[in-house]
């Protein structure tokens, strides 16, 4: 009986296999093109969402990148999802795969946030800048196992910015968070607070306004009845005193103060308003 010594052999002809990177890049070419030929309305927001829901899982997963960062990943799943919904509207499909367009527009999406929002206390963009090109530049100086941390001058030559935009971005790498008011900062029996430490407002500021704005009327007042008002308010004189003293009436010294008080008010008030 004969026997057949053939084995099987593969075709001939090559199948190419397309390869995505990750297991929720799905394919959505035809949507896609689809999208780019509707009309606003109805059908295309259906599509749309469509292509959003389908992308929504590498949207999440880019998001896991950025967790223990101080950032809840529920509000890093949201802000990747808003970068997601920006890549499917801005998305040519003519100019390429979409994964390769929506990875970076997330990624970016998600280091904004932090960039924008994450910071305790709200700073200038340009420090925020300077921040990150210091934080660069001493990651890659630091490479080289053994390295020394390098020095103000070393980062300035490595980005081109000067010591003093250098010095600024060193302060903004330890000012990501802010330290609470209550914060001890010493430690014996009798420790202090970081709002110890603060100054305040000072109470005698308005006094100093008003003695300031007066000081012009007062001159201006005869010399009775500056001598009046200095017995009664820096000698701490009675009235009837100041009157006994004088040799006038009680009654007399009270008009005199009333009247000079209301004439230095005034202008002193007068002055403040056409200043």
């Amino acid at each position: 009986m004969p026997i057949d010594m053939s084995t099987s052999r593969p075709a001939t002809h090559t199948t190419t296999v397309a390869r995505r990177r990750h297991d929720d890049a799905p394919d959505t070419a035809g949507l896609f093109a689809r999208l780019a030929v509707l009309e606003e309305g109805p059908e295309r927001d259906a599509v749309r969402d469509e292509l959003v829901t389908a992308w929504l899982p590498m949207a999440h997963r880019i998001a896991g990148r950025f967790r223990e960062r101080g950032e809840s990943i529920e509000d890093l799943r949201q802000v990747a999802a808003l970068g997601l919904v920006k890549a499917v509207d801005r998305f040519d499909p003519e100019r390429g795969a979409f994964e390769s367009y929506a990875v970076p527009t997330i990624t970016g999406e998600v280091k904004r946030h932090f960039r924008d929002r994450m910071w305790a206390l709200r700073v200038p963009r340009r420090v925020q800048e300077l921040r990150n090109k210091v934080r660069v530049a001493r990651r890659e100086l630091t490479q080289t196992p053994g390295s020394a941390e390098p020095t103000v001058a070393d980062l300035a030559t490595h980005t081109g910015l000067t010591e003093e935009e250098v010095a600024t971005g060193l302060e903004a790498l330890e000012s990501f968070s802010t330290l609470s008011l209550d914060a001890e900062l010493s430690s014996d029996e009798d420790g202090y607070s970081l709002a110890d430490t603060l100054g305040a407002a000072d109470a005698s500021f308005e006094t100093v306004v008003d003695r300031e704005s007066a000081k012009a009327g007062l001159r201006r007042l005869p010399e009775r009845d500056r001598a009046i008002l200095y017995m009664r308010f820096f000698e701490d004189m009675t009235q009837s005193r100041i009157a006994d003293q004088l040799g006038i009436s009680q009654m007399h010294v009270s008009r005199l103060i009333s009247r000079s008080c209301a004439r230095v008010r005034a202008e002193a008030l007068g002055e403040r308003a056409g200043g």
